[in-house]
């Protein structure tokens, strides 16, 4: 222990993580999560828990570890890293770690809740346990002494003394790296680089901890992940390598997204470097399936399950056993049996979809003119404090009507009741406006709704297709099995069955119309929508769930399938709507797929002046 240079005060570098920050008693690091107390690093905000709810393994995800089976999700809040465009931007930065939304849990109590839900073991994920090691620390002790499994997804920028702690006491990890380059990690504020994770991934493959490593893939960083791809086939073949197909998120810029097809292609190539990689972020793709290394075969098959998440698909077996390829009895370098029973998450439960949901309430306000974090943090804790709230907000989020009274119920938590109105007011003037002009029409045709890929549908309860009806067609969504999230697969022969005159594709985890023309011929999609090329994108992120912005996808849905009666000037509109309730110009090269911040410039305004958010990609925790 020394003095700090400018102060006189005791200081001390902080041993959590690597980046090693210099703390006082009145300073924290960078993270904002430890002090100085007598001489020793403390946690400011102990046992405190954003969520703590039953999730499917998969959700985590881990691919190859007891398929299906049940554990616990702990999530808090902060991190120690601030990585550009951070899908978790809402609990790591903007909730604060004082919220009252927090729930205090001691060890006990997160233990005795995985053993009542009969999980199979704790999972500290969304954010890093870096962020609340000491908690983390006493509930994995306890978790062992019960006999749960305890894991986590980490960005592994442990210490030594602080993965020397925590390594006896752990059975599986994700480790997300932020890319193979120090570059990558120097932009997170990891200032010693990457070989600090290089280090402990090699710690965590010698003590035999279960280990699937998940990262960003992003236009431009092809030669880094190739040379990743080569590195781990050099250290531990059998280990699972998760892409993630890169979404923009906060200030990242549209740009950086690669397409569907160009993902899929750049996961097939390094299929050949390694046994088992999956491809995340991309509804409908066949590379979340495993595929047996003995025969070739498809061997399990999974579906995307809300983001950098995916489900098992197929009837589960009828008592455990170890899981092997059916087709020629070969392994699958997969740990444990298949679960049994599945498991469902709760609504907005389950990994990352419940930052999505913190972001929909963001949205509306943000849409309102609310421009301070805490009157946002306050809406949150109010949705929190709910013993329904998700489950209302999930239910209120899909139909265009309900939608404007939670707009109203909302500016009425934040004392914003007057923007609230005018929001609300604007949003059923145009509804009132559409069926007025839709009044009468002779035809309304068949439209289908797709996530990504042809064959990856959307749910008929969710918004888009809501959206659909109200723009003058007729959902054949609803005609589907429901179930997902937010949706599911079907086959060539369904979709040719329901023959629809339009198809439109989700304006969240989209697809180019060309590439997903060319996919339905390839697969013998043969539909009036593709034979006359009726097949469509919106002309920005946004514009058709999450955001008060679906009104513009509306009205733009509406204009291609009713020309005659919506002669929407739809860009027109979107300038109208930006400058009305945001204050700025719309640029839809500016636009990302953030729900709330309606650009990738927005930034919070704060008591002197303006709050930077982070400016880039977004990084899996």
């Amino acid at each position: 222990m020394d003095s700090h240079p400018q102060t006189g005060l005791s200081s001390q570098r902080c041993t959590i993580c690597e980046r090693a920050c210099r703390l006082t008693p009145d300073k924290s690091g960078a993270c904002g999560l430890y002090h100085l107390r007598q001489g020793q690093v403390v946690e400011i905000s102990t046992d405190r828990y954003l969520a703590a709810a039953p999730i499917s393994i998969e959700t985590m995800p881990l691919l190859h570890f007891w398929p299906g089976h049940k554990f616990l999700q702990i999530s808090t809040t902060g991190c120690n890293f601030d990585c550009p465009g951070c899908i978790s931007t809402v609990i790591v930065r903007e909730m604060p770690r004082d919220s009252r939304a927090l729930l205090h849990l001691t060890p006990k109590q997160v233990v005795d809740k995985a053993l009542s839900q009969g999980c199979m073991g704790i999972a500290f994920l969304m954010n890093d346990p870096l962020a609340s090691l000491p908690s983390f620390l006493r509930v994995a002790a306890l978790a062992k002494q019960e006999g749960l499994m305890v894991g986590c997804s980490t960005n592994a920028y442990f210490t030594e003394q602080s993965l020397d702690r925590l390594l006896p006491l752990l059975d599986f990890v994700n480790l997300g790296l932020k890319g193979f380059s120090d570059a990558a990690y120097r932009a997170c504020g990891a200032t010693a680089g990457m070989g600090p994770v290089m280090r402990n991934l090699e710690s965590l493959l010698a003590a035999r901890v279960h280990l699937e490593l998940s990262v960003m893939y992003s236009q431009g960083n092809e030669k880094d992940l190739r040379a990743l791809a080569r590195h781990l086939a050099c250290l531990s073949p059998a280990t699972p390598l998760q892409l993630m197909r890169f979404i923009p998120f906060e200030g990242a810029e549209q740009s950086m997204e690669p397409s569907v097809r160009q993902a899929e292609r750049f996961c097939q190539e390094l299929r050949r470097i390694l046994r088992h990689v999956y491809l995340f972020n991309t509804p409908g793709s066949p590379y979340l399936h495993t595929v047996c290394p003995a025969c070739g075969q498809t061997a399990l098959r999974r579906e995307f399950y809300g983001p950098m998440g995916a489900k098992l698909l197929g009837q589960p077996p009828a008592k455990a056993q170890e899981v092997r390829c059916p087709s020629c009895g070969g392994g699958l370098d997969i740990n444990g049996s298949r679960v049994t029973a599945s498991h469902l998450e709760g609504a907005f439960q389950g990994g990352y979809p419940f930052t999505r949901a913190l972001e929909m309430v963001e949205a509306m306000l943000i849409a309102m003119g609310v421009r301070r974090q805490s009157d946002i943090v306050g809406a949150w804790e109010h949705l929190l404090s709910q013993e329904d709230g998700l489950h209302e907000l999930h239910h209120d989020v899909q139909h265009p009507r309900k939608y404007i009274a939670a707009v109203r119920r909302f500016g009425q938590v934040v004392n914003a009741q007057d923007q609230a109105e005018e929001l609300a007011r604007y949003l059923e003037e145009k509804l009132d406006a559409l069926a007025q002009a839709l009044e009468g029409v002779e035809h309304r045709p068949g439209v289908y709704y797709a996530m990504g890929k042809p064959l990856f549908y959307l749910g008929g309860g969710r918004l888009e297709n809501q959206l659909s009806e109200f723009a003058g067609g007729v959902s054949l969504n609803k005609q589907l099995p429901p179930g997902g999230r937010p949706g599911r697969s079907l086959s060539v022969g369904q979709l040719n069955q329901l023959n629809p005159e339009y198809i439109f594709i989700s304006a969240f985890l989209s697809n180019s119309p060309g590439d997903f023309l060319a996919e339905c011929r390839e697969l013998g999609v043969d539909v009036q929508a593709v034979r006359r090329k009726q097949v469509f994108a919106h002309p920005a992120p946004g514009w058709d769930f999450g955001s008060p912005r679906w009104i513009l996808g509306l009205l733009y849905m509406a204009q291609v399938m009713h020309p005659g009666r919506c002669d929407y000037d739809v860009m027109e509109e979107a300038k109208a709507f930006y400058h009305r309730f945001y204050g700025m110009e719309f640029s839809a090269q500016e636009v990302n797929r953030s729900f709330a911040k309606p650009s990738d410039n927005w930034r919070w305004q704060g008591s002197g002046g303006q709050a930077a958010l982070a400016p880039s990609a977004p990084e899996h925790h």
